[in-house]
């Protein structure tokens, strides 16, 4: 690999945000035309059962002619949730007894839509 085909994949600006078992990276990267654009990248720890380790990874680009629809959709979708849920986090691993009032209303979902983990090496 030359010089300059490492200086090309070499990142020009890059950001983290740790959540959790989740990391999110943010990086600025060139093309081999100078110009910049966006990979934001999601890795998730996975514990195995003898104690090892694994890491998944989610890789979106993203390039400036679609920031600004980007951005538009990502704020209305954002302040859709905060206006109709709140700041407050509600789910199991932020409430103790988030199961226990869930099944004390006898509410019961676990159809196959209720989940939303999604794999993007399948897509």
């Amino acid at each position: 690999m030359s010089e300059k085909d490492v200086l090309e994949k070499e990142e020009i600006l890059s950001k983290v945000l740790r959540a959790g078992r989740r990391t999110y990276f943010f990086d600025v990267r060139a093309t081999k035309a100078g110009d910049y654009y966006l990979t934001i990248t999601e890795s998730k720890k996975f514990t195995n059962e003898d104690g090892s380790y694994h890491y998944k990874k989610h890789k979106i680009y993203l390039y400036k002619e679609d920031f600004d629809s980007f951005k538009d959709l990502l704020l209305e979708t954002t302040d859709y949730i905060i206006n109709e849920k709140g700041q407050e986090v509600i789910s199991e691993r932020h409430q103790k007894d988030y199961k226990k009032e869930y099944e004390e209303n006898g509410e019961t979902n676990t159809s196959p839509e209720s989940f939303t983990d999604v794999d993007f090496d399948d897509i």
